[in-house]
């Protein structure tokens, strides 16, 4: 279980293929306070830390979790939001995340407002997946509030502490995001159906 409040970036060092599984070996500031059988929230996937040295962390991530998630788009050098997961006796800064991504999104939209950003996200709306205004939605493991709700798209809007902060300094047009729905609103939906 996580909060959607990232603890701090890190840098993917290596990325080694094994028959259909991918290890992420990432370099960070928290990798020191790691142990192994930990789960870590990497831009939102909660994976298993396998290995723990020099600063170093490493995680498996399976095809599965490949498929499902942007993780197979990372590159040598890229930034991944870190969150290890909440502490039972803490507060619940931003909302419940499972750490379990529903499916990706696309950026669409991009703007710079004067000391904030706007970023439109469209995803595949079939998946039965939605968002309210003024909802939470987990983009990159990152807990933000909905702005603008659309059938198949969202916007957000961010403050300079969590532009600075995590890795959404460097999602642009184009780029592709994890996403987490709000695991009340995915509740509610599936009664709906019924």
């Amino acid at each position: 279980m996580f909060t959607g409040i990232i603890e701090t970036l890190g840098r993917i060092v290596t990325l080694e293929k094994e028959q259909s599984n991918l290890h992420i070996t990432v370099e960070s500031a928290i990798a020191h306070e790691l142990k192994i059988d930990q789960s870590v929230a990497h831009n939102g996937v909660c994976l298993t830390v396998v290995a723990v040295a020099d600063g170093l962390h490493t995680v498996t991530a399976i095809d599965e979790t490949l498929g499902k998630t942007s993780l197979g788009h990372l590159k040598t050098g890229d930034l991944v939001n870190l969150e290890r997961c909440m502490q039972m006796n803490a507060r619940l800064d931003g909302h419940i995340v499972q750490g379990h991504v529903d499916q990706t999104a696309i950026c669409t939209a991009f703007t710079e407002h004067d000391g904030s950003w706007e970023y439109t996200f469209e995803y595949d709306a079939a998946t039965g997946n939605v968002t309210v205004e003024k909802g939470s939605i987990c983009v990159n493991g990152i807990s933000l509030t909905v702005v603008n709700s659309k059938a198949n798209s969202f916007s957000v809007a961010i403050i300079p502490y969590t532009y600075e902060h995590t890795n959404l300094q460097h999602v642009r047009v184009g780029s592709v995001v994890n996403l987490e729905f709000d695991i009340i609103g995915k509740y509610v939906a599936r009664l709906m159906q019924r």
